[in-house]
């Protein structure tokens, strides 16, 4: 079954045998986790696509892959158009596609553990229109049919110490108990992976990229708690970690003891916790309060100790990026270099710190049109060389245990000037760029109210990107972290009405990209911070930039900056410059310092 139309063939026998008409098929854990361990890419194997948001839909004779605006040419690109039709969210969903196309009475199935309660109600409504229904799966037919599914990791849940941290997990659990206090509820289920690594101050190794273990929590008003995960993972340092307060049990002893909560008043998030936690508890006799996860916001407003540790790596990160980029100023316009070099010498510099501990994503490293491709992962079928004279794009991120860093840069690969055109649309880009980092806001901004100031020169010139302007950030956690976000608001989107608290960090990354021809991004991360403003009648905040790396001075140009855009770039280098030059050497100074000159 090495080809994806033969894993097609197979799930769609196996669906027969069980006398289901389709299937819907997620990118998605038990956690409901953005990136997720090798056993649960589902997706992936069945149809090749290997994004982080996606969703395919199988039926008997037809099939779909529904992506939004990140991956719309990824998806073409990974995925057999002869075996998937491919549609774009929010324009449609799986639901409104199954409306639509599933046979009248059709018998779709879905499993519990994949899917929100809510997307469940929406998607049986859906189909209830046409006689249709949703059944829910005691086993997922894609195991079934995946031979060689790798097993869920064993690796040991560590202890993250209270150096790095900030307070101790015994304080986060008794926050937790107050909050159900306030709530008159008895006991809250904590399902995402990155919020229980936080209450409890643990970290793994179970996904790639995030420092997180596979486990279930459960929080009860008294301010204990049980941990469920696999055994294997339990060592006496751990134990030794949680202290008396946290019980230990076995992962499969999760559904047991949501069965045991009869009659109690149980705290859920419907954004975080799947289907089938919701079902048990129904059939337990709890009584379900659909509650916003307590440790979302609290984990969102990094501590000193955070932001100190946060600081730490910028600085060690932004020096490994940098002598990244002098070695591309060398080596790029020589030509020989590729997508994959390039980003495996982007890592190395990032080991030679002797600090890091994973990349915090995949890089995304572009050559000239992959670049455009906003998702795009270097493979060996999809590698470009560099080739002088491009643009060449490169998103990339680590884990150290102090922080975690994402920065992109877009970079010009000589040895002639970049094309007129090219430096507009960058200009553009690095216009909203400054917009976003000078506003100062009122208390109570969130994040749609500030995604203009990054788009309103691109679309002064007729231009836009299909992603959001800004994402949240964890500390040692996930790269990907709510509740803010800066994005248009569009139907309710998650995290854009988050009011933005001192505290927090937040990528900052408008770009521009033409199809078949190049790609720009610049981000930088920011901490949104108090501010103190001479007259003001309220409470201000504003963003502290944190990313310290240079931006290519070659694609900007100056007279398309008014004199405050240019005094920002300009004070910009000079901190990179002030932080960067005591941590290089040699010629790696000497190119930092020619790179953040004045403008």
């Amino acid at each position: 079954m090495n080809t994806h139309e033969a894993r097609l063939d197979a799930l769609r026998k196996r669906l027969a045998s069980e006398n289901l008409d389709g299937f819907v098929v997620p990118i998605c854990d038990e956690h409901m986790s953005e990136y997720v361990g090798a056993y649960a890419r589902r997706l992936e194997w069945l149809t090749g696509f290997a994004g982080s948001a996606g969703t395919a839909v199988v039926l008997r004779d037809k099939a779909a892959m529904f992506v939004d605006g990140r991956y719309t040419l990824q998806v073409r690109a990974q995925v057999d158009a002869r075996l998937y039709g491919f549609e774009q969210v929010p324009a449609t969903s799986p639901a409104a596609w199954l409306a639509g196309e599933a046979p009248a009475g059709a018998r779709i199935g879905y499993d519990p553990w994949l899917h929100t309660r809510g997307w469940v109600e929406a998607t049986a409504r859906a189909l209830a229109a046409s006689g249709g229904e949703l059944i829910a799966v005691c086993a997922n037919p894609v195991d079934a049919v995946w031979a060689d599914r790798p097993a869920p990791s064993l690796a040991p849940a560590v202890p993250h110490p209270l150096d790095f941290t900030g307070v101790d997990a015994a304080d986060k659990r008794a926050a937790v108990a107050r909050w159900l206090g306030e709530r008159n509820c008895d006991a809250v289920v904590i399902a995402a992976l990155d919020s229980v690594a936080w209450l409890f101050n643990i970290r793994g190794s179970d996904v790639e990229r995030t420092p997180v273990a596979l486990a279930f929590a459960l929080v009860h008003g008294d301010g204990s708690a049980d941990l469920f995960l696999a055994p294997e993972k339990v060592t006496p340092e751990l134990v030794a970690h949680l202290g008396d307060g946290v019980r230990l049990a076995p992962r499969d002893a999760f559904v047991p003891a949501l069965a045991a909560l009869s009659g109690k008043r149980v705290a859920v998030d419907p954004d975080r916790s799947v289907a089938a936690i919701f079902q048990a508890l129904d059939m337990a006799g709890a009584a379900i309060v659909a509650l916003t996860d307590p440790t979302i916001v609290p984990k969102a407003v990094k501590n000193p100790v955070e932001i100190a540790g946060h600081r730490a790596a910028q600085a060690r990160d932004g020096a490994a990026v940098t002598r990244f980029l002098h070695w591309l100023d060398r080596a790029g316009p020589a030509g020989g270099e590729t997508e994959l070099s390039a980003s495996a010498r982007l890592e190395g510099e990032r080991r030679a710190t002797n600090a890091l501990i994973d990349l915090s994503f995949d890089t995304i490293s572009g050559a000239g049109p992959n670049g455009a491709i906003v998702h795009y992962r270097a493979e060996q079928a999809t590698c470009r060389a560099i080739e002088p004279n491009s643009v060449y794009l490169v998103d990339s991120g680590g884990q150290y245990r102090d922080g975690t860093t994402d920065i992109t840069r877009t970079v010009w690969i000589g040895p002639d000037a970049p094309p007129q055109d090219v430096r507009d649309c960058f200009t553009c880009v690095l216009k909203g760029h400054i917009a976003l980092a000078r506003v100062t806001f009122p208390r109570g901004t969130c994040g749609a109210q500030l995604d203009v100031l990054a788009r309103q020169f691109l679309w002064a010139a007729g231009l836009d990107y299909a992603h959001g302007t800004g994402h949240g950030v964890g500390s040692f956690l996930s790269v990907h972290e709510g509740p803010q976000r800066i994005a248009k608001s569009q139907g309710g989107q998650a995290g854009t009405g988050q009011e933005l608290l001192a505290g927090m960090i937040i990528s900052n990354e408008p770009g521009y990209y033409r199809s078949g021809a190049f790609g720009i991004r610049i981000e930088n991360l920011v901490l949104v911070e108090d501010r103190a403003i001479a007259g003001a009648e309220a409470p201000f905040l504003g963003f502290a930039t944190l990313t310290l790396v240079p931006i290519d001075r070659r694609l900007i140009d100056p007279a398309l900056l008014d004199a405050g855009e240019r005094g920002w770039i300009d004070a910009y280098h000079g901190q990179v410059r002030a932080v960067l030059a005591p941590l290089l050497d040699g010629a790696d100074r000497a190119w930092l310092e020619a790179a953040t000159a004045p403008l």
